[in-house]
């Protein structure tokens, strides 16, 4: 394996590791917010006792989000010298600003942890509240600085690399920035309420008698599905936004995200399939006729350009279509989860005082995975679908990447790294629910 391909496998599995605790400390801090207004507005402690284990979860997330990030800023410097020679110059300021986002998240959280039951719900909601700013803001700045990557603004570069007429908040907002910012936020607050799903939806199904438990976790459950069903469909709509910044900044990209080789007008959607590199034609796959073109812009006959229109050693891998499909089709069935588990509980428990079906349970146990995988789909699509591209159109991966040697070596004890922490926070979330099981709370907060 080349060094170009270590260092992005490299940098990917760091980044991969490092999104699943960043996006959940967006989720799972709105979560408790949720709760903590609820607790406030209803006068009900079920939903205290929520967000007081729910801020325990949050709190042994972030012991690994802050080395993990930590992991992947200096990384960043190591992997990729190239990259960081032209960012130090254009796009510092998310990074500088960022470390202050997360300052915030930090010391919020630790008020809010170790001072809960000595604070007034207001005081509680507003602590809380600081903590989802500040992990939404700390996600959103690095967020400023991929979408950079993908639409640069703000600087010009001579033809001998000189950089030149910086503007530091016009690469901050580039042309993608608002489009991926929102995107990137409510994919993080859908994928908290599907991890809480998943719980709830586990618990409910060890408690399925009649006790106090079980009508936590039955709360829990429903107040987590609205929040995953109005965020599975407001991602919907983000990711239309998103294909449409495509279609203006990113041509090749969508190109290969639907296996269009030829540009044409009424172009078709290919759902599914594989690109044939042999054929240039995707495989297995169904078309719906000027689907494509009406999601670019709107119209039918809207014209989108093909591959053949770009250099083919500029052309992005053809799993980009792979990629996008498993990572909309994951959104949709997500989506599709919801609503029903939401129809089926005012259908059954609430017009007929049925039990809710054990099936579905077991469904919406898995969704707080998919949203996970989603995500990760999400994301890689992104990166693999700007290559060769480090920075689009200006600098190759090639010419970002370092040229050390011995890479391999540290890849593989990086890998055994994260194995382990992702082994400790199993074992540290088990053993610490285990020693503090609900019924604790229940008894300290509603007897």
């Amino acid at each position: 394996m080349d060094t170009v391909t270590l260092a992005r496998a490299f940098f990917g599995t760091s980044l991969a590791f490092h999104i699943i605790f960043a996006t959940l400390g967006i989720g799972l801090s709105f979560m408790v917010f949720l709760a903590e207004v609820l607790h406030l507005w209803k006068k009900d402690n079920d939903y205290f006792i929520m967000a007081k284990r729910w801020t325990k979860a949050i709190a042994i997330l972030l012991g690994v989000a802050i080395p993990s990030g930590t992991i992947v800023g200096v990384q960043l410097s190591l992997l990729w010298p190239g990259f960081m020679k032209i960012v130090g110059q254009v796009i510092a300021v998310p990074f500088k600003i960022e470390i202050f986002a997360f300052f915030l998240e930090a010391l919020a959280l630790s008020i809010y942890v170790y001072a809960a039951d000595r604070l007034r719900p207001v005081t509680r909601i507003f602590s809380v509240f600081l903590v989802a700013v500040g992990a939404t803001a700390s996600a959103v700045l690095i967020t400023s600085a991929n979408t950079w990557m993908n639409t640069p603004a703000g600087f010009q570069m001579k033809p001998d690399g000189t950089i030149t007429n910086v503007d530091p908040w016009k690469a901050f907002f580039n042309p993608t920035f608002w489009s991926t910012s929102y995107h990137v936020v409510v994919t993080a607050l859908m994928t908290g309420g599907f991890a809480i799903v998943s719980i709830a939806a586990y618990k409910w199904l060890k408690q399925r008698n009649d006790t106090k438990e079980s009508t936590i976790h039955r709360k829990a459950l429903v107040l987590s599905l609205v929040v995953a069903l109005l965020f599975s469909f407001l991602t919907a709509l983000s990711g239309h936004t998103s294909a449409q910044k495509l279609h203006v900044h990113n041509p090749a990209k969508l190109a290969a995200a639907e296996g269009l080789f030829e540009t044409q007008k009424y172009a078709p959607l290919a759902v599914g399939g594989y690109v044939d590199p042999a054929t240039h034609k995707v495989k297995f796959g169904v078309e719906v006729p000027f689907l494509l073109s009406w999601l670019a812009a709107g119209r039918f006959d809207t014209e989108v350009k093909g591959l053949y229109d770009f250099p083919q050693d500029t052309w992005p891998p053809f799993y980009t279509h792979l990629l996008f499909n498993v990572m909309v089709g994951l959104g949709t069935l997500l989506l599709m989860i919801a609503a029903i588990g939401l129809y089926m509980y005012w259908r059954r428990m609430i017009r007929r005082g049925d039990s809710y079906p054990r099936w579905l349970l077991w469904i919406l146990a898995l969704t707080g995975p998919l949203s996970m995988l989603s995500i990760e789909f999400g994301w890689i699509f992104s990166c693999s679908g700007r290559q060769p591209w480090t920075i689009y159109g200006i600098q190759r991966t090639s010419e970002a990447a370092t040229t050390a040697p011995h890479l391999g070596f540290l890849f593989f004890m990086f890998g055994a790294v994260y194995l382990f922490l992702a082994v400790l926070v199993v074992i540290v979330m088990k053993s610490y629910f285990r020693r503090n099981p609900i019924q604790k709370d229940i008894e300290r907060y509603l007897s």
